[in-house]
């Protein structure tokens, strides 16, 4: 997942450079749709693996 938002982030990087200002805000739009569901999936992960017992 993290992985996704970097490749977005990098793309709208470029669009942006390039001039594409549309593709680079829905791409920016993208990383940081995807950059909280990771975010939300660790914190969720983390909290189950400690209720049950087993280090983060």
């Amino acid at each position: 997942m993290l992985s996704w938002a970097l490749t977005f982030l990098i793309l709208a990087l470029v669009a942006a450079f390039l001039g594409f200002g549309a593709l680079a805000g829905m791409a920016a739009t993208i990383a940081k749709v995807l950059f909280v569901v990771f975010l939300v999936l660790l914190v969720i992960s983390a909290l189950n693996r400690s209720m049950h017992g087993k280090a983060p």
